[in-house]
Parts: C-alpha cells; sequence; structure tokens
C-alpha cells in the first residue's frame, strides 16, 4: 500500500507539471495572438515591401547656379584693353554653370503613364529633374504643377513601358497607434524602409492648410517626398517634414501630409496644372471667450469676420462682425476649420453659409470664388471717411484722436479709410494688455463704424446702457484687420 501510495503522489505531480507546462503554452499563443492582432500584420513586412516597392523613387536635380569668385585679372587703369577685358568678364559672370546635385528625395508613381507625386521643395528652382527608378533605370521628369501651401509637386515621365504605381488610401479613416511604413532615399543612401505608428493626426505646422499625419516612423532628410503607407500597401501621406532639435536627422517625430489634402491637390494639378481652391471672400479671426461675451454669443465657437472686401462673401451680403457658425451645412469650430471646408469645396459652388449678427441668425448663399485668382488682385476695402477737427480724448485707457489728413500721411492712409487713431496706450490698461499700441486705427466700435470721438463715446454708452461688459472694437495695423474686446469697467 504505501508504494502504491507513493506511486499516486509521482502521476499527481506530474500532471501538474504538465499542465503547467500547458498553461504556459496557452499564455504564450495568446500574448503572441494579441501582437499580431494588435499589429494587424503578419511578423514580416517583406511581402508588402515587395509589393510597393517598384512604385517608390529617388529623385535628384539638376540646378543652374551662377559662377561666382573667379578670381579677375588686372589689367592696369587706363589701359586700352581695360574696358574689353571688363566687358568679357562681366559677360562671364552672368554665365551659368550646370551643377548635378546629389540625390535630394523621394516620390512614388501613381499612374502607370508616369505622373510622380514628390514634394515641391525637392524639385524647387530645378532646371532639370531625374528620376530613378526601383529596377535602377532613370527618365527626365517634367515638372507638371506645383502647390506651395501644401509643399507638393506633380511629375511626369515618358515610359515605353507601363510602370508599376501605387494608388492613394483613405487617411481620415487611419487612427493614432495605427501601423504604417516610409519609404524612400533616406540621407542619399538609396531605397530604405522604415516602419512605426501613428503618433498623431491632424498636425499643423505653418501652412494654411496643413493636415500632417504624425508618426515614429524614421523620416530623414532625402526621405522628402516619399509615400507613407497603411498596411493595405496604400498611400495615406507624403513625408515632408521632421522635427528635430539640432537640425539633424530624425529623432522619431516626422510628418506627412495627409492623402486626404494630397489627393485633392494632385487631381487639380493633373487637370490643370495648377490648384484651384475655393475663396470665400473674408478676412477671419477665432472667437475667444472676451469677444463671445461682448457679441452676447453662447459659445467660443465659429469664425468672426473682420473685413470684407470685394468678393463672393461681399456679393451675399456678408459683413464686418458677423460670426460664421456653419457652412455649406458643416459646423464651424474656428477660423482654421473653416479655411479648410473652402479651400476644399469647387470654385463657383453657391453654398449656404449660416452667420450670428446682432444676436439673430441670417442665412447667406455664397457663390465661392477663386483663392489664386483672388491673392494675384489687390484688393481694397471701401470705407467712407468724413474729416473733422482734431481732438483728443482719454478712452479705456487710451488716447485716441479723430483721423485727419495729416495722420492719414503719417501712417499711410488713403481718403477712403476713416476712424479714430490711438495716439498712446497706458501701459497699466487692459487695451495694451490686448495687444493696442499707438498708430492703430479703430474702425468700429460695437460692430457700428467710428469715425469721430463723438461716434466712439456714443457706442461707449450704448453698451454700458445695454448691460454690456465688454465693447468689440474692430482695430486695423497696416491694413490687417483685427477685433478686440475691452471691458467698460474702466475710464
Amino acid at each position: 500500500m504505501k508504494t502504491r501510495a507513493v506511486s499516486l503522489v509521482n502521476q499527481s505531480s506530474a500532471m501538474r507539471r504538465n499542465l503547467i507546462v500547458l498553461f504556459m503554452g496557452l499564455s504564450l499563443l495568446l500574448a503572441q495572438s494579441i501582437a499580431a492582432n494588435a499589429r494587424g500584420v503578419g511578423e514580416s513586412f517583406a511581402d508588402l515591401v515587395d509589393r510597393i516597392s517598384p512604385a517608390v523613387v529617388n529623385i535628384t536635380t539638376v540646378t543652374s547656379v551662377a559662377v561666382d569668385g573667379t578670381p579677375r585679372p588686372q589689367v592696369p587703369q587706363g589701359s586700352p584693353l581695360e574696358d574689353l577685358f571688363k566687358d568679357f568678364l562681366d559677360r562671364q559672370q552672368d554665365q551659368p554653370r550646370a551643377r548635378r546635385a546629389t540625390a535630394l528625395g523621394s516620390g512614388f508613381i501613381i499612374s502607370e503613364d508616369g505622373y510622380i507625386v514628390t514634394n515641391n521643395h525637392v524639385i524647387e528652382n530645378a532646371s532639370e529633374v531625374l528620376v530613378e527608378f526601383f529596377n535602377g533605370g532613370e527618365l527626365t521628369a517634367k515638372i507638371v504643377g506645383t502647390d506651395l501651401k501644401t509643399d507638393i509637386a506633380l511629375l511626369k515621365v515618358n515610359s515605353d513601358e507601363s510602370l508599376p504605381f501605387v494608388k492613394f488610401g483613405d487617411s481620415d479613416v487611419a487612427r493614432v497607434g495605427d501601423w504604417v511604413m516610409a519609404v524612400g532615399n533616406p540621407l542619399g543612401q538609396g531605397f530604405s524602409v522604415s516602419a512605426g505608428i501613428i503618433s498623431a493626426r491632424n498636425r499643423s505646422l505653418r501652412g494654411t492648410y496643413d493636415d500632417f499625419i504624425q508618426t515614429d516612423a524614421a523620416i530623414n532628410r532625402g526621405n522628402s517626398g516619399g509615400p507613407l503607407f497603411n498596411m493595405d500597401g496604400d498611400v495615406i501621406g507624403v513625408n515632408t517634414a521632421i522635427l528635430s532639435p539640432n537640425g539633424g536627422g530624425s529623432i522619431g517625430i516626422g510628418f506627412s501630409m495627409s492623402s486626404a489634402v494630397v489627393s485633392r491637390v494632385v487631381a487639380q494639378l493633373q487637370e490643370f496644372g495648377e490648384t484651384r481652391r475655393g475663396w470665400l471672400g473674408v478676412r477671419i479671426q477665432d472667437v475667444g471667450a472676451d469677444v463671445a461675451d461682448a457679441l452676447a454669443l453662447d459659445d467660443a465657437a465659429g469664425a468672426l469676420v473682420t473685413d470684407v472686401p470685394t468678393g463672393p462673401a461681399l456679393d451675399a451680403g456678408m459683413l464686418s462682425g458677423d460670426v460664421i457658425v456653419t457652412f455649406d451645412g458643416n459646423h464651424v469650430a474656428n477660423t482654421r476649420e473653416l479655411v479648410r471646408m473652402v479651400g476644399k469645396t469647387a470654385v463657383g459652388k453657391a453654398v449656404t453659409v449660416v452667420v450670428v449678427r446682432d444676436g439673430k441668425t441670417e442665412t447667406l448663399t455664397v457663390v465661392l470664388g477663386q483663392r489664386e485668382k483672388a491673392e494675384a488682385e489687390t484688393v481694397v476695402p471701401a470705407v467712407a471717411a468724413p474729416d473733422e477737427k482734431p481732438r483728443e480724448e482719454e478712452l479705456l485707457g487710451m488716447k485716441v484722436i479723430a483721423l485727419n489728413t495729416e495722420l492719414r500721411a503719417q501712417l499711410g492712409l488713403t481718403d477712403k479709410d476713416a476712424g479714430i487713431v490711438v495716439m498712446d496706450v497706458a501701459p497699466d490698461s487692459q487695451a495694451f494688455d490686448k495687444g493696442l499700441r499707438a498708430g492703430d486705427l479703430i474702425v468700429e466700435a460695437g460692430q457700428q463704424k467710428v469715425d469721430s470721438i463723438a461716434a466712439f463715446t456714443k457706442r461707449l454708452d450704448q453698451a454700458r446702457d445695454a448691460g454690456r461688459k465688454s465693447l468689440l472694437l474692430l482695430v486695423r495695423r497696416g491694413g490687417d484687420p483685427r477685433f478686440v474686446a475691452l471691458t467698460l469697467d474702466q475710464g
């Protein structure tokens, strides 16, 4: 019986060990399954790389540079040859010298007939653009069109054979944490692949239409213009910029312009050779809490119209001081959002714009113009401007005086400009804290035009009588308008 008992104990211990091993094995398989599902791909990117690599290209440029620093032979002053040598050497100085730069960037083919996307800064000022393909071949490319605002360029090569290409994916469905892969020509070293995740979305650097995907996939100099792929092999971004404290290589913060922006730009460049963005024709600023209070708005949201020059918005009846709250049926949260909405709307489209004016909503129909044409023209706001005898007063922490002929000359204003001029601002005043300075021109108070001290004080009294805590001023400096809200508890 004793031997039997020992045998049963040994069997029980063996079973426990087997169960532990089985449990550990199952745990390991579960962890691997979770990791694989989190990544959404297999253990290797190799199959994806093999599939998309032939559509990625390296780009070099040939640039004409002026000869500089050439030693000039000395000719005795007064010599008959002096003028001859001078004319000859001056002509030599003016002759450009073609120099081939090292590999500058990357790009990717988007059609079998040879359209290629890259960054504008990769090919900017180039007299010749050379495209090197994955298989080692090289072709000269023509620049179809460029867009400085998004730093995108479209090239075209002519090939006897159909070229491998990739397509744009939907960057709007990409999520923070998704795996991505950057492909290009980092540091001029040739074809290279790096992988990482999307670190952030909707980043803005400096551009009006910025919509960058931030990624920790290694992006270095030379990756510019290359594609950022999702795990389906679709392009969801164009690698454009890196963030580096010392101006060196990647520190894990790279930026790719989203395909939602790039695909529209490329389509317009391909069709027109230029971009054609919608244009509303207003100057705007964000609605802060103080401005919302001055306008008696429920929320500090929307885009406050500071100026309405000649253009689509003026034709539709929009006014300075209107707050745009919806555009083409979409809620407007801030100025950046409105600019992007308008920019991606077709030129010539009639859109519905809802504004808040004097506490009530107004619905306007605006036929959009083309931003590029508008920017090429000089737009001058039309404002009436009667003159008056100068009289200086101190109001809201500012010394102000009515605009007159002498002040117009000093400030570079025209007869069409009207308002009161800020002559001095008390350093301890709220006006100073809000950025008002001597030389500013106040053209509106309480959303009403002011062309005299009397008109300004009347607006102050009206605001106080209405129980308003602050007064909204429209101020111009150097022609640029902005709204400033000042509280009324100052004398």
